[in-house]
């Protein structure tokens, strides 16, 4: 009997050694951390928003902690692939997720690439924020939102507005819009918002929540007529045009965001050294100035805010996703352009 007691306390004294020596171990690694290159995966191609605000602040994130992040592009998938690749691997702070809107939207879309915000990838930090601005043709003869759903509800499902495609961004705003609006619009979906803006210069298309900046001077000179913006103030570039909220609909706010998360497990000690290179890069005069080039502003925050704001994004577009039944497969990810009816 004592040689089992003794035997038990030795085995009892050698898992908790084991443990002590792991977690010293992993404090070890930690505190070298970065000691290697940082590799941060995009889920779109070079050239876009998520691309360069990536490359550009991480490059500034990597002078800041003494590392080299590297940009990798794993397209496919609205970048639901990426962040697949990203939620599988190791948890050490060394593979990243440039992460938009997109990334919560497509947890809930994708039919054969799944994961879930939490359990798979967590909040690192947010980067940058834009709101996107509700335009019209002339054609269609409103100057207000009051305006507008006057007339979608004078004409239930006959006004179309543009997509960037099916799941984008636009297409969920316009969705979350007719929700809150007690309207009807249908959704004309495009392989991309250069289409999209064409055609409403033609007048091809009426209508479309796009991002500012690609629409901003054809606003400025009349050939579109700006209504309101998404986001919970004002914006800059529009400030004398109310926001959705204003216009009758309080507590919209819809704001374009890039962020970074992470594997699910990374040592929370990694996520704050990466947090705070991220707040300091975005304090930098270079790096505000390279995304207001992209129409963008600087979305300052702790991981802990972050996670805050992903989950109330999450919460957000799950319902509306649901509500409008929108599903997404490997053969819908570029949509081709419906031919829009006129009202």
């Amino acid at each position: 009997m004592q040689g089992n007691t003794v035997m038990a306390r030795a085995a009892l004294l050698a898992g908790a050694l084991g443990i002590a020596l792991a977690a010293s171990s992993a404090a070890l690694s930690q505190s070298g951390y970065p000691n290697r290159p940082i590799r941060i995966l995009v889920g779109f191609a070079p050239g876009g928003p998520s691309d360069i605000i990536s490359r550009v602040v991480g490059a500034k994130m990597g002078e800041i902690m003494g590392a080299q992040f590297i940009v990798e592009n794993k397209t496919g998938a609205g970048g639901a692939i990426a962040t697949q690749e990203v939620a599988r691997s190791a948890p050490d702070g060394y593979t990243l997720l440039n992460t938009p809107v997109a990334t919560v939207a497509n947890e809930f879309m994708s039919k054969t690439i799944k994961y879930e915000y939490g359990k798979d990838i967590i909040a690192v930090c947010p980067q940058a924020e834009t709101a996107n601005i509700l335009v019209v043709s002339p054609s269609l003869g409103v100057k207000t939102v009051a305006d507008l759903v006057k007339l979608a509800k004078e004409q239930p499902g006959v006004l179309q507005y543009a997509t960037a495609g099916r799941g984008s961004a636009t297409h969920l705003t316009s969705e979350l819009f007719n929700m809150v609006a007690g309207i009807k619009t249908v959704a004309v979906h495009y392989r991309g918002g250069g289409d999209t803006v064409k055609d409403l210069l033609s007048g091809g298309v009426k209508m479309m929540f796009s991002s500012i900046a690609p629409v901003q001077d054809f606003v400025r000179d009349g050939r579109l007529i700006g209504l309101a913006t998404t986001g919970p103030q004002r914006d800059p570039a529009f400030p004398n045009l109310p926001t959705i909220a204003e216009s009758g609909y309080p507590g919209f706010d819809v704001r374009l965001w890039i962020g970074m998360t992470a594997p699910a497990a990374t040592p929370k000690d990694i996520i704050h050294k990466l947090a705070d290179a991220n707040t300091k890069a975005l304090e930098s005069p270079e790096i505000k100035k390279a995304l207001e080039a992209q129409g963008f502003a600087p979305m300052k925050g702790s991981a802990e805010d972050f996670d805050a704001f992903y989950r109330a994004e999450r919460a957000k577009w799950e319902k509306v996703i649901k509500a409008a039944s929108i599903k997404v497969g490997n053969s819908a990810w570029s949509p081709s352009r419906a031919s829009p009816k006129h009202p």
